[in-house]
């Protein structure tokens, strides 16, 4: 349990915040601090073939210890964190055997990590859990996977009498900003199928993710004095607040569940003469996507008829951009992949939670590209926040997984 922990706090105290403004990759220098490090300890651990690429793409190679010809896999996480709350200077605090109360996070602050808010800590009564000390987030998005992934290749190599194929391993940067596979070599991978350690909570296991589009749209204006604006002025904020009340109400992330699609504003800045909005589309169903998709262009289009006289020109500007789609289409074909790591649980006494993710990873793009890649638990709970906490258990758990299934695949034929 404390090489665990030692392991993680080493990644986590390490700032790795992606830039979504940036056209770089990776899109901060200081993912490289963490890139380089990870590759100085994967060679340090054992592993072969360790390359790191100009973007700050890692892979490496687990040879095979077997004369049979078996499936090559893969184990795949990012090691960039959310841009949406800082990464940085992040101090983890250890509270062993959690007694299913409060957690002070941060007392000057009273900042508090609460079951009876955050019910899925009851789960982890009795366990070790690292939160935050509730200024920063944890990291545990995806330095979780990463640490778990290192581990299980340092105890294959230790242990030569566990049987198994050959296993890569690949760590990615820009993935919280939609990049993570943007440069992902998948022929150099050389992986019949692979697992991004990217889920939450122990027993997950998910081959189903959203439809994901982005939107930008860009409202004008018109400023005029307001004692002298009546009839003239244009208000590009209130244009842009109109125009989110005309998508539907119930439909957002704070109201759906499950393979309930949404809409969500994720930024808004403006003024009288130009107010800019960005918002996401997601959804399981992919007919379902396409008509939100018709639906944000369509609120735009009236936007423009109504206001052509008055401005002359189109009043809003609208971009909608696809950024990945649901990897159940390419996952389904090859299901068997999903079974070997469902019965790896089993194998584990884990009760796998096989659901829909709300959300994408890396194999959901990574699918598409020819590299089948369904989503295993990492552990942790409450991403991208203050409040976020992974049980130390459910990282071993994790680590024994891998294992498992190195296993089971050994003995495929």
């Amino acid at each position: 349990m404390q090489h665990i922990i030692d392991r993680f706090i080493s990644y986590v105290t390490v700032d790795t915040e992606a830039d979504p403004n940036s056209n770089t990759t990776p899109s901060s220098a200081k993912q490289w601090d963490l890139a380089n490090k990870l590759v100085e300890e994967l060679k340090a651990i054992g592993l072969q073939d360790v390359t790191i690429d100009d973007k700050a793409y890692i892979q490496a190679t687990l040879p095979s210890n077997i004369e049979e010809k078996v499936p090559t896999i893969g184990f795949i996480s990012h090691f960039d964190t959310t841009p949406d709350f800082t990464g940085a200077n992040v101090k983890p605090q250890i509270v062993p055997n959690y007694d299913g109360g409060d957690i002070i996070l941060n007392a000057a602050k009273n900042i508090v990590l609460s079951p009876s808010y955050f019910e899925d800590l009851l789960l982890y009564k009795g366990q070790t859990l690292i939160t935050t000390d509730g200024t920063t987030l944890l990291g545990a998005d995806d330095k979780a996977g990463i640490t778990e992934i290192v581990t299980a290749m340092e105890y294959l190599i230790k242990n030569p009498q566990i049987k198994h194929g050959t296993i890569k391993v690949g760590f990615t940067p820009d993935e919280e900003i939609g990049r993570g596979a943007d440069f992902f070599d998948v022929e150099k991978f050389g992986c019949d199928w692979a697992y991004t350690m990217d889920g939450s909570q122990i027993g997950e296991l998910e081959y189903e993710n959203f439809n994901a589009a982005g939107v930008k749209l860009k409202f004008k204006g018109k400023s005029v004095h307001p004692g002298y604006a009546k009839g003239k002025m244009i208000n590009s904020m209130l244009l842009a607040t109109k125009y989110i009340s005309k998508l539907p109400k119930k439909e957002v992330p704070e109201r759906t569940k499950d393979y309930q699609g949404f809409f969500h504003v994720v930024h808004l800045d403006g003024s009288i003469e130009e107010t800019n909005v960005q918002l996401i589309i997601r959804d399981h169903n992919r007919k379902k996507f396409e008509k939100r998709k018709k639906l944000v262009q369509k609120i735009a289009d009236k936007f423009n008829a109504k206001y052509a006289k008055q401005f002359g020109e189109d009043i809003v500007e609208i971009e909608v951009k696809d950024q990945y789609y649901n990897m159940r289409e390419k996952v389904e074909p090859m299901m068997h992949i999903v079974d070997i790591a469902e019965k790896a649980m089993k194998n584990l006494g884990i009760k796998p939670l096989i659901k829909p993710i709300r959300g994408g990873t890396d194999g959901s793009r990574l699918s598409y590209m020819g590299l089948p890649c369904p989503n295993i638990f990492a552990g942790g709970h409450n991403f991208h926040g203050k409040y976020e906490y992974v049980p130390v258990e459910s990282m071993q758990k994790a680590v024994d997984v891998i294992v498992e299934i190195a296993q089971i695949v050994a003995k495929q034929k």
